[in-house]
């Protein structure tokens, strides 16, 4: 079958919307919607508000079984007014896999892995990306700018190609090559910065009034969120409308995380699932974790991480401009925040594949490596249901060699390769 629009898409100038305005997360200051907007003036990020009782009665559960699996499936959830505005590039439902002998062998709940790689660009940051550049195309945005440790930076190029809005991507030195490659084949101008990502959203920031460009930096624009929250109203509905009891989360700069939690509570309000909430835990790695010493600490807000270093570079963030955000969600939920090493990230990742079959992203095994050891302190419990995110191919990162070579010129030695 061929990836189209609905029928009724395809001839619909305007899509109705339930955006009612947009709310500073920190102050509860309102904006108006269909403008452009950064920051709120408080310096934090801006939340989209929806008229969620006009929601309720204009879509039903029923009305997504017909519905083309996609995440735009869920389109009164999502910001924008017009169809034209909508970019395409395959954005698929991703699959829930059962990790059934890693269960069997931990003797625990149901693992599911949540293999996000399926998407375009091969990372979930396609959800944030497709929406937030529709938005930005709705709004007229000509110039996109942004700092990425890889698969945020190749999901806008894809995005921003498609919607011929030209765009900028920054990334740290030790980016993954195979991802600037990526976001530079895609079409954006790519620049490698001696530095962390922070200091490449410094670049983005103060080149704004110079260059002319919009900041795409995680949560500086209201719209990533509202695609990222697409992952909690897709699992909830692959889940016959329940949730899990534990969702475990790579954690940089926490937008899916963040637009998770707001997706549960938007479907609570319109009656679609009850109360229970999954306890969220924020992962992240022992080289950087800012949001893991904040929660030790009972801080609200946490201090940038000093020489951040870790082979999982989507969660090596020192600092998140949402930062409250992620340990609001945590607290509120029962859940907690948790960073394992990279040694055992690179164990869990192998080992995932060799028993499971599927390559996880480091941040993917990260998530992995922390079921185990929280299963070892009992902070989640044998009985519990996990869902953890594996939020990229594991295609996209530099793996060890593993294999061994023959010489064809010589003898074969299948005793040799009986014991290989």
């Amino acid at each position: 079958m061929l990836f189209e629009p609905e029928i009724n898409e395809l001839t619909m100038e305007e899509l109705p919307s339930f955006v009612s305005h947009l709310e500073c997360s920190y102050t509860g200051k309102t904006y108006p919607a269909d403008q452009l907007h950064g920051l709120s003036e408080a310096g934090k990020p801006l939340l989209v508000r929806y008229d969620l009782d006009a929601l309720s009665k204009a879509v039903s559960k029923e009305d997504l079984l017909v519905r083309l699996p996609e995440i735009w499936r869920y389109r009164e959830f999502l910001p924008f007014r017009k169809s034209k505005s909508i970019i395409r590039l395959g954005e698929v439902m991703t699959p829930l896999l059962p990790a059934s002998k890693l269960q069997k062998e931990l003797g625990c709940g149901e693992i599911l892995i949540k293999d996000e790689g399926r998407l375009p660009t091969g990372s979930f940051k396609a959800r944030g990306l497709a929406v937030a550049v529709a938005m930005a195309k709705e709004l007229g945005v000509k110039r996109i700018a942004m700092p990425t440790n890889g698969n945020a930076g190749a999901a806008l190029a894809a995005y921003c190609s498609k919607a011929d809005i030209e765009s900028f991507v920054f990334c740290p030195q030790d980016t993954p090559q195979v991802n600037v490659q990526e976001i530079a084949y895609q079409g954006a101008k790519t620049f490698l910065a001696n530095g962390y990502i922070n200091d490449c959203g410094k670049v983005v920031g103060d080149g704004k009034d110079i260059m002319g460009w919009f900041d795409f930096s995680t949560l500086k624009e209201p719209y990533r969120i509202e695609g990222k929250k697409t992952m909690g109203l897709e699992l909830v509905e692959q889940l016959n409308w329940e949730v899990p009891d534990v969702i475990l989360y790579p954690t940089g700069g926490g937008t899916g995380l963040i637009g998770m939690w707001k997706a549960f509570d938007e479907l609570e309000a319109i009656g679609w699932i009850g109360p229970k909430r999954p306890r969220m835990v924020a992962v992240q790695s022992e080289g950087c974790a800012p949001i893991v010493r904040a929660f030790d600490k009972g801080d609200r807000h946490a201090e940038p991480w000093q020489d951040a270093n870790t082979i999982a570079p989507g969660i090596r963030v020192p600092a998140a401009v949402g930062d409250f955000l992620i340990l609001d969600a945590v607290r509120e939920s029962d859940g907690f925040a948790a960073a394992v090493s990279d040694e055992k990230i690179l164990q869990t990742q192998s080992e995932c594949a060799k028993k499971e079959g599927i390559l996880l992203c480091p941040e993917g095994a990260a998530a992995l490596a922390t079921l185990k050891q929280e299963l070892a302190t009992g902070r989640i419990k044998l009985t519990e249901k996990v869902v953890l995110f594996n939020c990229a191919t594991g295609l996209k990162y530099e793996m060890s060699s593993l294999h061994r070579l023959i010489n064809l010129s010589e003898k074969i030695d299948y005793n040799a390769i009986s014991q290989f």
